[in-house]
């Protein structure tokens, strides 16, 4: 496993970048660098990222490619292209994004995700992005999320079948994953069997925390690492299972300052279990 997380000061070229994402005691990266980088940045971040050794996790895609509004959608689908061609030139271990939504917001609820034809929708999404691009050693993932596919193990199963392409992978955000009481005061279970059934495919993994107030009827919030319930030695116990190089990468904090809390918590959890991250 490998820890990492944004920076925060502004850098001067690759090796500046690398050395700054080190001092923080990172082994993993986000990818620094924007869809239009040209070829030479790509290799030099690349380089500095091997001088250092550390691994880019993965490259954002956020966007809509299952809008309803036709424009929106076609711009998305550009963009998780120009995207997954990006994590495909600086040697990333995938691009990212959510299902995308049907609802009004791009990343909201929508109680069509529910619809028998939902899955279908995003499956041909997907295909067409990676399709466009045929990444040889990166990969798409969808990040797991609480109320669009794939928000269940089983559901990330069904849709790497149905998928069908060796350029898909899976993004594992457990934290996403809680989304009823019940998972959440068994989230050790839900990890285990998670990563006991997709790991092979994990290329990235988030690090957060949930937790539970007893506001009426159901609310679950995110926090920072450490000031939840999750259950953060079953998922270092897991993801220390698969690839060396995988990535725990902590996100969603406002300030440096909160990072390194958060950094803190989760190498303290591997130590205990004897761990390196």
């Amino acid at each position: 496993m490998r820890l990492g997380g944004p920076i925060f000061e502004s850098c001067d070229g690759p090796d500046a970048w690398a050395a700054a994402v080190r001092r923080l005691g990172y082994r993993a990266a986000y990818c620094p660098l924007a869809n239009d980088a040209d070829d030479a940045a790509c290799a030099a971040y690349a380089a500095a990222a091997r001088a250092h050794d550390l691994v880019i996790a993965e490259v954002g895609a956020w966007s809509n490619p299952i809008s309803r509004d036709e424009a929106t959608r076609h711009a998305a689908l550009a963009h998780c292209q120009a995207a997954l061609a990006l994590a495909e030139r600086v040697g990333a271990r995938c691009c990212v994004n959510i299902a995308g939504s049907l609802g009004e917001r791009w990343d909201g609820p929508s109680p069509e995700h529910y619809s028998p034809d939902f899955e279908a929708l995003v499956v041909d999404s997907v295909r067409e992005i990676i399709d466009a691009v045929r990444p040889t050693r990166t990969f798409y993932t969808l990040e797991t999320m609480p109320w669009v596919a794939p928000d269940s193990t089983d559901s990330y199963e069904r849709m790497l079948h149905a998928i069908d392409r060796p350029a898909f992978g899976v993004h594992f955000d457990p934290a996403n994953l809680i989304n009823s009481h019940r998972v959440f005061y068994t989230n050790g279970a839900m990890i285990t069997d998670f990563v006991d059934r997709l790991g092979a495919h994990i290329r990235s993994c988030h690090a957060k925390d949930t937790r539970v107030t007893e506001t009426w009827t159901v609310h679950l919030e995110e926090c920072r690492a450490g000031t939840g319930q999750m259950d953060y030695r079953a998922l270092l116990t897991s993801l220390n299972r698969l690839d060396a190089d995988t990535p725990v990468m902590l996100e969603h904090l406002a300030t440096a300052e909160e990072y390194a809390l958060a950094a803190e918590h989760v190498r303290g959890v591997a130590a205990d279990l004897g761990l390196g991250l």
